[in-house]
């Protein structure tokens, strides 16, 4: 790939300069430094929680940093609200196409304008035509692939005249040829001398599309520069913490945990496919922790929800203690003895306008166990009171709304839910996200404190020291196959972030 032109003396297209930015206490962007050519393709790679997004939409005008300066062609900008970023030619591309489903293509794509519609029609036909895209305009939306979507998107940025486009996780959803034919698209704009900014956790993609590579952890940029520069490795170090070892014999402390792997699983999946995964085999066994590492995209959630009965199965099978309960409705898979904490407590989990009593206690009216016509008060307020004394949860009684919790208090009333229901099993997704260290080392002593009880936990997690921390085995997920597998002596940050990225190394057992 050649270098990307420079405009006169160097002057770049696009700079962000010493940006911070924090919500409350918590600091979010530490002084983002980042330089985009014309004609750049710019690879932005971070751990899920590094700070891409809100980078993202300071540079999109959704928020405004604390301090720095962004800058255009060498002068300064304002980018206070979304329309001002349109109008100094910079788009983005979500990872997930925001179209209108019952609207055409050209609908969608010169929606806002107040233009004519013979002008708009005559741009756009000349400017698919300068870059060589046959898309039927007169399509409704919601016969598109997510790959024709997505030119669609790219089609209003180019008919807004961006000239910094920004692409998040653009392949996540694509075939291998629609994602051949992205990185032409990609190589065009290019050659018109657009700025892109590419987001993605595919470090197989950085060296086939990249000019330049950048890596945020943690709220900084550790690694920036020509992705000649690099190798896979050196990408994979540079998303760990300085003080992560590459020793992956270090015994931990403690002797290993003693689930017992002898019996028969308590979950087995057998290729096991649905929506955004395929081909998954796994076991989890009696009071077993089965930590499951990735990155965002690599079909985690997708494969629990699947598990419990929120999406549909497309092949293979689900066992809990030798039962198939594939396809079966929620209500039969917590009966079978399965439940869920789901990774977004807010859209999933937890009903904000009803109080801590029925929150904790809704999963159990499946099983009837607190009446069967009528609401048993009594057996409610033993559950729920028995729950926030177990997790110490902070509430001031049992009526108070659990809208108004803290997070890490929402967390355990929504992980005192699935456990009224006396599981056998319960997949844990993402659960310290979001919350306090004081609220985290609580969700971990409940973790122990079920593992003790014989509870087994498929624990989904991008926090790999949190995998590192809690599993007694663990395997990592990787473009919705399982892609490595690890005994606990072998668990570490080194080995799950490079299995993560798609990079196996000699530890790791092959799935």
């Amino acid at each position: 790939m050649t270098a990307p032109e420079r405009a006169g003396n160097g002057t770049p297209l696009f700079s962000v300069r010493g940006i911070h930015k924090s919500f409350g206490m918590n600091q979010v962007l530490k002084g983002i430094d980042l330089d985009l050519m014309p004609g750049e393709v710019l690879s932005l790679i971070g751990g899920n929680g590094a700070g891409k997004s809100t980078l993202m939409k300071i540079i999109m005008g959704i928020y405004t940093h604390d301090s720095g300066r962004l800058s255009i062609r060498g002068e300064e900008v304002i980018l206070n609200r979304p329309s001002a970023a349109l109008a100094k030619g910079i788009y983005m591309v979500p990872q997930e196409p925001l179209l209108f489903p019952n609207m055409n293509v050209e609908e969608n794509i010169t929606i806002g304008f107040s233009r004519s519609k013979a002008e708009l029609h005559r741009e756009l036909a000349e400017t698919m035509a300068e870059i060589g895209w046959n898309l039927d305009l007169t399509r409704k939306a919601n016969s598109l692939s997510i790959a024709e979507q997505q030119l669609v998107e790219i089609l209003r940025g180019i008919l807004r005249h961006a000239q910094i486009l920004i692409l998040d996780e653009p392949t996540s959803a694509l075939t291998f040829d629609e994602v051949k034919s992205l990185f032409k698209v990609v190589q065009d704009l290019r050659a018109k001398g657009i700025g892109i900014i590419y987001i993605t956790h595919r470090l197989a993609e950085v060296f086939e599309i990249s000019d330049t590579v950048a890596i945020m952890r943690d709220g900084a940029i550790t690694i920036h520069g020509p992705v000649a520069d690099f190798t896979r490795e050196d990408l994979v170090k540079g998303l760990l913490p300085p003080d992560t070892t590459k020793a992956v014999h270090q015994e931990k402390a403690g002797t290993a945990r003693a689930a017992d792997r002898k019996g028969d699983p308590v979950l087995e999946l057998r290729d096991f496919s649905g929506y955004g995964f395929s081909g998954v085999n796994l076991k989890v066994y009696p009071g077993e922790i089965l930590g499951v590492a990735g990155v965002v995209g690599a079909g985690r959630t997708e494969m629990a929800t699947t598990i419990f009965g929120m999406d549909k199965a497309l092949g293979g099978r689900v066992l809990v203690d030798g039962k198939d309960i594939t396809g079966k409705p929620t209500r039969q898979v917590i009966a079978a003895g399965l439940n869920y904490v789901p990774e977004d407590r807010h859209l999933n989990g937890l009903f904000k306008i009803c109080d801590v009593a029925a929150n904790t206690t809704s999963a159990g009216l499946f099983g009837r166990k607190l009446g069967r016509c009528f609401l048993d008060r009594r057996r409610e307020y033993e559950i729920t009171e028995q729950y926030i004394q177990n997790f110490r949860t902070k509430v001031t009684g049992h009526e108070q709304l659990a809208g108004s919790l803290s997070g890490g208090n929402q967390q355990k009333i929504v992980i005192g839910r699935s456990l009224a229901t006396e599981p056998r099993i319960v997949i844990l997704d993402e659960p310290t996200r979001g919350i306090d260290a004081a609220a985290r080392g609580d969700v971990y002593r409940i973790i122990h404190q079920l593992r003790g009880q014989g509870v087994s936990i498929l624990l989904i997690s991008s926090d790999m020291e949190e995998i590192v921390d809690l599993a007694d085995r663990a395997v990592t997920m990787y473009q919705g196959r399982i892609n490595a597998e690890f005994q606990q002596e072998n668990i570490n940050q080194d080995a799950l972030m490079a299995a993560a990225f798609g990079i196996l190394e000699g530890e790791a057992k092959r799935a």
